[in-house]
């Protein structure tokens, strides 16, 4: 059995946080939309595992662990008062402003991921940029395999849309 007792094993937590630090900043950064929010989260998420009492099973249960716990802190900070009053819609008009009118391939699919539904965001940075089966997102996220699948299906049709052809796999 894999176990971390915060108390303990400092050496060992900060093993993990090294470990898993960027993996649940891109997480944060889908959800935020700015570097600033998307640390603050990051934190939260680590501060969350030292007060945890448990203790991890495996590797892939912290990993999994940690995602999970990371997407609910941006959830929560999404839905907080003050976040109401910022117009998220913004987000994309100011990475416009601040590079120059031709913006690179990768920075085109960045954008249209992040501006995808919450529900089909999660699914394709855990699919593509985590590398996660559809049945592992499936067990992580407390989903049918199948509305998984779905969301994959219909998040790859609207980047479809959103990018045109040229960037089909």
């Amino acid at each position: 059995m894999y176990i971390v007792n915060p108390i303990e094993s400092s050496a060992e937590v900060a093993e993990i946080y090294c470990r898993h630090i960027n993996m649940v900043y891109r997480v944060c950064f889908t959800y935020m939309k700015n570097a600033a929010d998307a640390e603050d989260a990051a934190a939260d998420t680590f501060v969350k595992m030292l007060k945890r009492d448990k203790t991890f099973q495996s590797e892939e249960h912290e990993k999994a662990w940690l995602i999970r716990t990371a997407i609910n802190i941006c959830k929560d900070g999404l839905k907080h008062w003050w976040r109401t009053r910022e117009d998220l819609e913004d987000y994309s008009n100011s990475l416009r402003d601040k590079k120059s009118d031709s913006l690179s391939e990768a920075d085109d699919i960045t954008d249209a991921v992040l501006n995808l539904p919450n529900k089909y965001k999660s699914v394709v940075c855990l699919y593509y940029f985590e590398g996660y089966t559809s049945v592992q997102i499936a067990k992580m996220l407390k989903k049918p395999q199948s509305t998984v699948r779905n969301h994959l299906h219909e998040a790859r049709k609207i980047l479809r849309e959103r990018l045109g052809d040229d960037y089909e796999q």
